[in-house]
């Protein structure tokens, strides 16, 4: 990988860094969905902030207090076996955002549902980790796709091909970036991406089937 590309591939891994997906997600979930139904002006305000404080905020500071023990080297944590303790910190911190969505915000199904998802896509790649390094970036943004497709399910609508095309050119790049940074397999990659869109697309599926 030249210059260039290294460069890039280090930006877009910083610009798509796992913890900052929800805070998108939820974002373009506000936007898009706040057009269709009207909900209290301030639901959106407390759902971006308070998303961005548990999936981002918490699990970051606990990093950084790892990283000042030692613990940890950076925040892209690329050492597999420093994975363990960040993982525990962001698992109730996403638990807490479920709760926060769930039982506070009540949130439409397909967003509770993929907050569930999302919470046990961290649950697993903490498992997995301890064994192979599956990609918790391919994991964030496939659970993005996943969050995408249960919102149009929950409408009854497909998505345009603009946001398909948008959305996969995105995951195809990511994968790019952390295969040639050496952060990442192929098939880490892969499956993290995998991984990512089954946890947050699943559940809500098995819901509409249920109800």
């Amino acid at each position: 990988m030249n210059q260039m590309l290294h460069i890039a591939a280090k930006g877009l891994s910083i610009v798509l860094y796992p913890l900052f997906i929800p805070t998108y997600g939820i974002a373009l979930f506000c936007y898009a969905f706040l057009r269709l139904i009207p909900m209290p002006s301030v639901w959106p305000l407390v759902a971006v902030i308070g998303t961005f404080i548990l999936t981002c905020v918490l699990p970051i500071t606990a990093i950084w207090m790892l990283i000042r023990r030692g613990v940890v080297t950076d925040l892209q944590i690329e050492d597999a076996g420093e994975r363990t303790m960040p993982y525990i910190y962001t698992i109730f911190g996403f638990g807490c955002w479920s709760y926060l969505m769930i039982s506070i915000l009540h949130a439409p199904a397909c967003i509770a549902f993929t907050t569930i998802g999302g919470t046990i896509a961290i649950g697993l790649i903490a498992i997995i980790n301890r064994w192979w390094k599956i990609s918790a970036h391919l994991t964030g943004l496939g659970g993005l796709v996943g969050g995408v497709m249960s919102y149009y399910m929950g409408l009854g609508m497909m998505p345009s091909w603009g946001l398909i095309a948008c959305l996969s050119l995105l995951s195809l790049a990511l994968m790019y970036a952390r295969v040639g940074l050496g952060a990442h397999t192929s098939a880490q990659v892969s499956a993290g991406w995998l991984l990512g869109i089954t946890a947050t697309f699943l559940p809500y599926c098995i819901y509409e089937y249920v109800a």
